[in-house]
């Protein structure tokens, strides 16, 4: 992946290259699944297949990360809770690992370390690669399963049916998945890896050609977004778990951070109704710590924010106020088909007031 001209960097954000040109995400993760019929997947060598098994993993997310927050949102979602627990590092890390400082003596309560860094090493001793969250952990021989993370979301609503709450919505309809396919894979490389195309660019010239992607990627979705409630039209889907949680940092972080700076998305009419919709939906906003993702960037690039200053802002009740997306008909939840929203939060699980207006 890297010449003799750049960089090849690995950090707990992935391995990436930056060569004075353009950001490389790497996108070699630990291919494993856990399923529900192993015995199905016998003739792939590739890969190893887990048995789904309540209790027998621990996912691994750090709320401050976008690839994390979708695998929380999920979770929750589909009221996989009981099945699967999580372990919430810190919003901040070194160039080792994410940390389990937010526990009680720094470590994880069901794992007993210290550092996400040790159940990979648990499976392969000196992984070379980025140690990324999230990570789907083995508790008996804390040793990580998987960190694909996309594989990770789609398994749980696909494999983990079993143990799905009663009137969990069916987040993969299977009428529209060759569609929603499309969309996820051009919403992943235009507009949830495109603000890291730009905030880590390597020239000017790579950074306005990732700014142009971007905003046509914005617009595209604004425009698509005039005329149905979500992006695959009356209720909510994976494709809209994924777009989430790049809107819900957008302000906050990457118009700043990541000079994604066109406007806000606060200025968007369609995108900012939408991104309210999904944030005042049960399983959605109640999974986001505005401060951890903001002391995450703004603290742990030091490459792109030396000063380590977290910005105050900004305000956050505009994102509890009226969307009028009813008006496009459709609703979060498809009723007929018995779906239904998910129940509280746990408490060991609730955002701190101070960080989500939900809370306050």
């Amino acid at each position: 992946m890297s010449t003799s001209h750049e960089t090849t960097k690995h950090s707990t954000r992935g391995t990436y290259v930056r060569s004075g040109k353009e950001y490389d995400r790497d996108t070699n993760y630990i291919e494993d699944r856990i399923v529900a019929s192993p015995t199905t997947f016998s003739d792939d060598t590739e890969r190893n297949y887990w048995p789904v098994e309540a209790g027998k993993y621990r996912l691994v997310a750090a709320r401050a990360c976008p690839w994390a927050n979708r695998t929380l949102i999920v979770r929750r979602l589909l009221g996989l809770e009981s099945a699967i627990s999580a372990g919430m590092p810190g919003p901040t890390h070194d160039t080792r690992s994410w940390t389990f400082d937010l526990d009680e003596d720094g470590k994880d309560p069901v794992l007993g370390v210290e550092r996400l860094q040790e159940a990979y090493f648990a499976r392969f001793p000196n992984y070379p690669r980025g140690i990324t969250v999230p990570a789907m952990v083995d508790i008996e021989s804390g040793a990580v399963v998987t960190n694909n993370f996309p594989q990770i979301t789609e398994d749980f609503s696909k494999e983990w049916k079993d143990f799905h709450r009663e009137g969990a919505p069916d987040l993969w309809p299977a009428e529209l998945e060759e569609e929603m396919n499309a969309v996820m894979k051009h919403i992943y490389t235009e507009i949830n890896n495109g603000v890291y195309h730009c905030g880590f660019a390597g020239s000017q010239e790579a950074y306005e050609a990732a700014y142009e992607r971007l905003w046509t990627a914005m617009d595209w979705v604004e425009e698509r977004l005039a005329t149905r409630r979500y992006l695959m039209g009356d209720h909510i889907t994976e494709a809209d778990v994924r777009l989430f949680t790049t809107l819900v940092r957008f302000d906050a972080v990457y118009y700043s951070h990541f000079k994604c700076s066109r406007q806000p998305l606060s200025s968007m009419p369609n995108l900012w109704g939408y991104a309210r919709d999904l944030f005042q939906t049960p399983g959605f906003g109640d999974t986001v710590d505005f401060q951890h993702i903001k002391e995450h960037y703004f603290i742990v690039h030091e490459d792109i924010n030396p000063t380590g200053i977290v910005p105050v802002g900004p305000d956050l009740s505009g994102w509890l106020t009226e969307h009028g997306r009813e008006a496009l008909g459709g609703s979060p939840f498809n009723a007929d088909a018995g779906a239904t929203a998910p129940n509280e939060v746990r408490a060991s699980e609730r955002v701190e007031a101070e960080h989500n207006p939900l809370y306050t």
